[in-house]
């Protein structure tokens, strides 16, 4: 079995998210896609096979199968039309999440998502506790975005991710308005058994819907603030988020099964 490493919304390599990527002809059993989730340790490794002209998509945590991942999707669809099926120009891909379409334009990647519906929700102490500083809004859909008062609180902040796990949502976003960019943010998913995600992109799917409401925009730039970074450039229109990035070749390996 061929695995591809590729750094998703990088400029350059060791920037962005890293996500393992297998193109199959059929699946093998979960606990085997599991296995090797788990011995990746990445925050998410995609297996992909083709069906027809389109191809069945699953995306595995080190905690088990998720429903949507910006990173891995955008990975997956670099892989294909660089080194499988390079005449094409767009995937189309069947997930937990319906259809998802990737379209290559120059070097970016653009991810048709759809977008969560989030609605406010009261701060608690609980979010102060686990984030080590308290929000001034918080929003639920399928993950909790806290809003904080400057981009600097969300680069320095700690969260402690023993008490992250027990607010709602499956991942915590933390996001304050951006210098440079429209939003920055940081995202957590203890309940993955991921500590930080270094640029999560369907977490992008609960954050952008809030700063374009917020901003009044339909086009914004986001940038992941972790310890890697990654840019993410942001199209909402209707229910859906096109999200658009850049992705970069870590490594091509063979998996002895």
């Amino acid at each position: 079995m061929k695995q591809y490493v590729v750094d998703a919304f990088a400029e350059k390599l060791f920037e962005g998210n890293p996500a393992a990527v297998c193109v199959l002809e059929r699946y093998p059993n979960d606990e085997l896609l599991q296995q090797i989730a788990n011995e990746n340790s990445l925050s998410e490794t995609a297996f992909a096979v083709k069906e027809g002209e389109e191809y069945h998509l699953r995306w595995f945590t080190p905690g088990g199968e998720i429903d949507l991942c910006g990173h891995a999707t955008l990975a997956t669809a670099y892989v294909l039309m660089n080194y499988l099926e390079t005449a094409k120009t767009e995937v189309h891909f069947n997930t937990q999440s319906g259809k998802l379409i990737v379209r290559k334009k120059g070097e970016l990647y653009e991810m048709d998502f759809p977008s969560y519906a989030i609605k406010p929700v009261s701060v608690t102490d609980e979010m102060e506790q686990a984030i080590g500083l308290r929000p001034m809004e918080a929003w639920l859909g399928r993950d909790l975005v806290c809003v904080l008062e400057s981009e600097e609180q969300v680069i320095k902040a700690q969260p402690d991710l023993e008490k992250v796990v027990r607010l709602d949502g499956l991942l915590l976003n933390i996001t304050a308005k951006g210098t440079q960019y429209d939003c920055v943010s940081r995202t957590f998913a203890p309940k993955c058994n991921v500590t930080e995600d270094p640029v999560c992109g369907s977490g992008h799917c609960n954050i952008i819907p809030f700063w374009a409401n917020k901003l009044n925009k339909t086009e914004l730039v986001a940038r992941q603030a972790s310890r890697r970074g990654g840019t993410l450039y942001c199209h909402m229109e209707g229910s859906h988020i096109f999200l658009s990035g850049k992705a970069v070749l870590y490594s091509i390996a063979e998996l002895n099964l």
